[in-house]
């Protein structure tokens, strides 16, 4: 329980210094949106670059852990799409709806948790799902999400629309700028690879303080709590339980590739899908609530799980 406070508190830290500044008027009314918009447009571009062109093919050649995280995201990330489009949402609303459900904070909370509980052994298969989550799911939601602000009816149209719109993209181009970075092996240069870390590690705290700012604007009482809520209900138990059981069931892996598989999936959710949503003028006010309540309630539930794993002998 220390252990996990221990991470998660500067979490809180950052928002709460964000949501103080706003609410003292230190920051503005626009302070919330502009600071997110330095995030994905330089601190989260360079964060992803970064992840990509330093990943080599030993660190994702495990089929079976990359296969375990990438269908438990789909499978989350699919069901909560369908159900929030039969329930009328639109394309690019709901899209933000499925990443925040199923968007674990691997790189802020996954990386520190999983070495003080699983030591060095958990930096590849953390790296992989960070990858996966950061690169892979954020991509598809951003192609759905610019499909659906799509106004042109006919498909060959409306396929060059996107493909144009995702081109311009930073958060789309940079992962795939350090794949190929990754791919002819180039060595970046001290000063590049420096200038990258520092901007890079701007990204999780100022997207901390700008959700802080965000959530200290005045809104209806209770509005979007009830969806917030059942977000974080499949964001903490039925994800996680989901991963073990296509881990252990599926593909039979190690006890401890299984125990790593589960915690990172049981992470709470991460600043990604506000990005978007403020990014792209969508309702943040689930999203924010969302990535709020299942920071909070994971303080309960990482430490319920971190206690099965110790009882188990990890």
């Amino acid at each position: 329980m220390l252990s996990t406070l221990e991470i998660l508190i500067p979490v809180f830290a950052l928002i709460f210094a964000g949501f103080g500044c706003r609410r003292r008027n230190l920051l503005g009314p626009t302070a919330a949106s502009e600071l997110n918009r330095f995030v994905v447009w330089l601190a989260l571009p360079a964060l992803l670059f970064d992840t990509m062109a330093h990943s080599t093919w030993h660190q994702l050649d495990q089929p079976g852990f990359v296969a375990t995280i990438s269908i438990s995201l789909a499978v989350v990330f699919i069901g909560v799409l369908a159900v929030r489009i039969v329930q009328g949402r639109h394309l690019a609303d709901a899209s933000v709806d499925a990443i925040a459900a199923s968007y674990p904070n691997t790189g802020y909370i996954g990386f520190p948790l999983a070495m003080i509980v699983f030591g060095n052994a958990s930096l590849t298969p953390t790296t992989i799902a960070t990858i996966l989550v950061a690169c892979v799911l954020f991509a598809l939601a951003i192609v759905l999400i610019e499909t659906g602000l799509q106004t042109e009816r006919a498909p060959h149209k409306l396929g060059f629309k996107v493909l144009r719109s995702l081109a311009k993209n930073p958060l789309i181009v940079s992962p795939i700028a350090g794949a190929v970075v990754a791919g002819l092996n180039w060595t970046l240069p001290h000063s590049v690879d420096t200038f990258l870390k520092l901007l890079s590690g701007a990204a999780s705290p100022c997207a901390l303080v700008s959700l802080g700012l965000f959530l200290a604007g005045k809104r209806p009482a209770g509005d979007g709590r009830n969806t917030s809520f059942v977000f974080t209900a499949i964001k903490l138990v039925v994800q996680p339980a989901l991963t073990w059981w296509i881990a252990s069931r599926v593909f039979a892996l190690p006890a401890d590739t299984v125990d790593i598989a589960v915690l990172l999936a049981a992470l709470p959710t991460g600043t990604g899908p506000y990005m978007l949503a403020e990014f792209y003028r969508r309702e943040a006010h689930v999203t924010s609530q969302t990535i709020l309540f299942s920071t909070l309630a994971s303080l309960v539930t990482l430490s319920m799980l971190l206690l099965i794993m110790q009882r188990h002998g990890i």
